[in-house]
Order: C-alpha cells, then structure tokens, then sequence
C-alpha cells in the first residue's frame, strides 16, 4: 500500500480518546492500527500551553517531554485530494494481517501475496482489500477479485501487546511442518463461536473457534510473542497471558490520559502569561530578545493578549518567575490542588481568558450542608494521552503500581504527547467541612465504608493488585454519587447531551486543607460546551430544585429492592446501591468508571435510613 494512501477519516479528539496510538481503527472494508507518535509529523500538530498539565505528563515520562500538542487536522473540509494537504493526518498500517476471502473463506497473511490492495483516492473509505482469481466456496467459478475482510480473531495481553490469531498453530494443535492453507467457514446459522472453524486444506486438520476462549483457550494458545503493533518491535519474555480477543471489542485499547483546568497561578496577569508560556521565555537572556519573541508570539497567536504588555514588564516578570520572587505562584506539585485552592478562595479570578467565574448564593435548605456554590460562566480543559492499556483499564490513573502494564505511545522516550482542549462551563458545589466529619462519624457510615472496602479488596485481589491500596473513601463515594445524580437531572434540563457532561470530584483529605466539592462540567471539543444552559442552572433557585428532584429520584430505584440491598464484598464490585437505572452515567463522564457508588451515602433507601447526608 502506497505510504500516503487515506484510508478514512476520525476527528482529532479521538485520537486521544478511542482511537490513539496502538487502536485498532474498524473502517468499512479494513481495519487498520494506528502508529507510534514517533512516526507522525510532529510539525503539523499544532502545540497547546498548559503548565500545569505539561508538569504532570512530565512526572510521569520523564523531564525529556517539553510539549502538548493537537493531532493534525483538515483545516478545511474541502481537501484536493492531490494537494499536500490532503497528506495530513496520522499514519496508519493494515493490521490484522491475515485476511479473510468473503466467498471462498480463505485464510491468509497480506504478505503472502494472495490479497492486494484496491485504492481509491476521491472515496477514502471505500479502499479495500481482494482475493485475486477467486474461485468461490466451491471452486467451479470463474477467477474473479472477492472482497477480503480482516480476520476477526486477535491475542492481547495485560501488558499492552497485540498480535495476529496464531491460525496455524490453532488448527494444528501446536507447532506443526504442515504449511497448508487455511478456509475459515461457518457451519451453523448464528455466528456464536461454536459454528465457526478453521480448516487445513492439506492435512485437513480442523479446529473450533470455541476452543480459543476461556480455559481451552488457555491451554490451546501459544505464549505472548511481545507484540507492538504501532511500534514495530517485539518486547522479549512478556510473562503475562495471551488471550483471544475480538476485532473491535471495547477492551482491545484504553487510554491513559492526564487532564487539568486551565485555572490562573498567579494573581499579576504578567506573571500568569510568563507562567503560561515559559517555554517561550526561559531561555531569553535580555529585554531586546524579550521584544522579539512578543513579535513572534502576536503573529502566530501562540499566547493571546501578551503583546498588550510592553517588553521591560514581561523582562521583570521573567526574571521575578527565574528567581523565585513570584511569591503569588501556587504549587505544581498536584493537579487538583491548585484548582481548589482557586475554585475555594473568597475571591476567585472573574475574569482571566479561559477562567470567569461568578459566587451566587447556596440553595434555600443546604445551607448546613453546602458552603459555597460557584458558576464558571468559562473554562477550558486540557487532556493528555500518555499511553494505554489492554484487556482491562488501569486502575488509580497514570502512574498506578500494579494492574495491567501500560504500553508506550513511541519506541523512545517521547518529547511530546497527543492532547486536546475543549472549551466550556460548569458549577462548582463547596460542601462544609464540619458537617462532614459529623457525618463520617456515624456508626452506619463507617459500616459502608468497611462494606464499600471489602469489594475494594476483593475486586482488586481478582486483578492481582495490591489490595490495601487507591481506595478513595466514603467521602469521595459519596461526593461521587451526588455528582452523578446530577448529571442526570442537569441532562434533562440543560439542553446538552448528557455524555458531554463531566464531573470532577475533590476529596482528598491528606492535606491540612481537606477537600470536599463537586465541579460538574461540560467538556464537548465543539460548540456544545458552551451555550450556557448549564451555568443558569446554577442560579440558587434552579440549583435548589435540581438537587430535592435528584435525591428524591435516588430513595427509590427502579430495581430495588435489588439495587439497594446490592453489597459490594459479595461479588467483588466497586458499588452498592447504585445501577444503570438510578446512579451510573456514561463512561466518558465519570472520571472512575462508574466506581465507588451509594446513594444509600446521600438519601435513606429501603436498606439503610440512618447513614444519608442528605437525611430528613
């Protein structure tokens, strides 16, 4: 296949978020692996600033990476398809490789040289793959090009490796001298693995696709080869197990990613630019080189608003921001610390370029309950894809020891990572933090938190991960279930699409400052995020409203008494009472994976009446 051939089309956030480095991408006629970011054009991905983000991606990659960056796109939608721009986008490879004739069944490796690719230019998307001389099921046919489709059967481990379905070995029970081709048919009426097989057409040794899944599949399939796909290398003595996964199924590529509110440091505009773009300025030596970078910087756009302020204040910022002496500056050392330090404080930012935020006054009967409520009429979130997973998700974000192994996004240490922005708005919900320690108190909520931490253990003891570790406590799961509920009730009323509402918890309470607040969001990559449907509902009024109809739809659930009574220890999960019908959201929403729920923590259900925060 030509190396610049388009194959399709995926917007830019899914690269980050479905499609990244290491996915499969299904396209209508072939499936094709995204490559390693060591292979895009770096030049064509245009940089996003995010001190803050870039600090945290650095702490986990290591000090070489020094930029974020947007995949490349289109700039328009009308491309010449002989144009250079028609060139742009990300690089791909035909993978699986063995393939699979449509009207004869056979199977075979593109290598070989029994398929061949047929391009088209103008419809991307119809670019496909054929069995030249095909002869049909029977072979009494006239030699005509079939369509080939992948072969849907792949092996992945838990060490973030992909590899073709070993076919031969399959069929032949083992290693074998027979070099044979290979007809995949199907002998029944559905498609459920028991009616398909895999037959040599040499030694006419045949195998049921069942016979790959579960504990024959253990016993059947060969060691994990170390497979990187979008890399192109081999990972030597890859000691988990190879398993057999289908082509598209959910759980071949999760992404790792790093998010952070674009929130102001500093309270000296300045500062905060000179903070923001310190990768411009840090290695500037004069205030003449200072004039000549704001040049640059205004006609590119890459820092908006710094060539309002005339070169001798950014030179003494830079110089304050070098020796420390900006005393204003908050800590890097965390990504949600910040933010709360600036959602908490009695006089937040009102107006910065991507932060406007308004107090308004607590709903009427939360006062004991609630602190504070602010509405971000603007705010931008950054996300960093930094590597991904396999089989099953990382648990505890980037960085977390144990669990599945994350796999690298280039064959060396990267220097810059995927990210994406989106624009948007939210509600912030500061609870008292006197109230709480009451609450935590309570001999019933200590008896679901011990509930909530022995499906902890459990779940993560199925996962041979270390068990005492990343439990996030009663207060983040009750702070978790309340923001669910109201992105459900927001959903209804707001006018966004409910996916396209996220949630933010802070509940960390290792600090001398304890967190305890709720940002509901909207992070759409379009125009969705912004309409401002979502911050009117943060009115006291309207709030008010939305959180007595969202508790009183969470004392009864549609599947009580089961969803009450559920208890997380029994069967290894990661909630109680909570379910598709009353607390779960979409996946892309919650920022745990729909983990660590109880409304039980929030109202009274037909279980427990005495641990509610919210009580009567």
């Amino acid at each position: 296949m030509n190396e610049k051939s388009p194959v399709g089309e995926v917007r830019p956030s899914q690269l980050l978020w479905t499609y990244g480095p290491g996915a499969l991408v299904d396209l209508p006629n072939l499936s094709v692996v995204t490559m390693g970011i060591n292979q895009w054009e770096k030049d064509q991905c245009p940089p996003i600033e995010e001190a803050r983000l870039l600090a945290a991606v650095r702490r986990v990659l290591g000090p070489q990476v020094d930029t974020l960056r947007m995949p490349p796109f289109h700039k328009s939608e009308q491309v010449d398809v002989w144009s250079a721009e028609a060139h742009i986008g990300v690089p791909v490879r035909p993978f699986p490789r063995w393939l699979r004739c449509v009207k004869c069944g056979l199977l075979s490796e593109y290598d070989v040289g029994l398929f061949e690719i047929k391009e088209n230019r103008y419809r991307p998307e119809q670019t496909r793959f054929v069995h030249k001389a095909c002869k049909g099921s029977k072979g009494d046919q006239p030699a005509k090009d079939a369509d080939a489709v992948p072969a849907r059967f792949l092996l992945a481990c838990r060490n973030g490796h992909l590899d073709d379905f070993p076919w031969h070995y399959f069929v032949h029970n083992g290693p074998s001298d027979c070099k044979g081709t290979l007809r995949f048919f199907e002998s029944g009426a559905s498609l459920q693995t028991e009616n398909l097989w895999v037959k040599c057409d040499a030694c006419g040794a045949s195998r049921n696709m069942a016979h790959a899944f579960g504990q024959a599949g253990r016993e059947n399939l060969p060691a994990c080869r170390g497979r990187h796909p979008h890399l192109d290398v081999f990972e030597d003595n890859c000691q988990e197990e190879a398993r057999a996964v289908l082509l598209g199924a959910t759980n071949s590529w999760f992404p790792v990613t790093l998010s952070a509110l674009a929130i102001p440091l500093s309270r000296n505009p300045i500062s905060q630019m000179v903070q923001d773009g310190w990768d411009y300025f840090e290695d500037l030596a004069s205030e003449a080189e200072v004039a000549i970078t704001v040049k640059t910087l205004k006609k590119t756009g890459a820092l908006p608003g710094i060539d309002k302020h005339d070169p001798k204040s950014i030179w003494e910022a830079i110089e304050a921001y070098r020796s420390g002496a900006a005393t204003d500056v908050v800590s890097e050392s965390d990504i949600k610390g910040p933010e709360w330090e600036v959602l908490t404080h009695p006089n937040p930012p009102t107006d910065w370029p991507h932060f406007l935020s308004r107090r308004v006054e607590v709903p009427k009967g939360f006062e004991v309950q609630i602190t504070s409520v602010l509405q971000l009429e603007r705010l931008r979130e950054v996300n960093a894809l930094i590597g991904f997973t396999r089989v099953e998700a990382q648990e505890g974000g980037a960085g977390a020891v144990g669990g599945p192994g994350m796999a690298n996004l280039s064959r060396t240490p990267p220097d810059w990572v995927p990210a994406s922005q989106v624009h948007g708005e939210g509600i912030f919900i500061r609870f008292d933090e006197e109230s709480l320690v009451k609450w935590e108190a309570l001999q019933s909520v200590k008896e679901i938190e011990a509930k909530l931490f022995e499906g902890h253990r459990g779940w993560r003891n199925a996962r041979r991960l270390e068990p005492d570790e990343e439990f996030p406590g009663v207060r983040y799961a009750m702070l978790h279930t309340l923001a669910h509920l109201l992105i459900r009730e927001l959903a209804l009323e707001c006018g966004y699409n409910a996916a396209s509402i996220r949630e933010r918890i802070y509940a960390d309470t290792s600090s001398s400052d304890p967190q305890a607040g709720v940002l509901v969001y909207t992070a759409a990559a379009d125009s969705d995020g912004t309409l401002g449907g979502l911050v009117d509902l943060g009115k006291p009024e309207n709030l008010g409203r939305l959180l007595n109809q969202a508790l009183n739809r969470a004392r009864i659930c549609s599947s009580d008494p089961l969803c009450s009574e559920h208890h997380p220890g029994k069967d290894q999960s990661l909630h109680a009472a909570a379910c598709h019908a009353c607390s779960f959201v979409a996946e892309t929403s919650c920022e745990r994976g729909n983990r660590y729920l109880d409304r039980t923590l929030l109202v009274p259900t037909l279980e427990n009446t005495t641990a509610a925060f919210f009580g009567d």
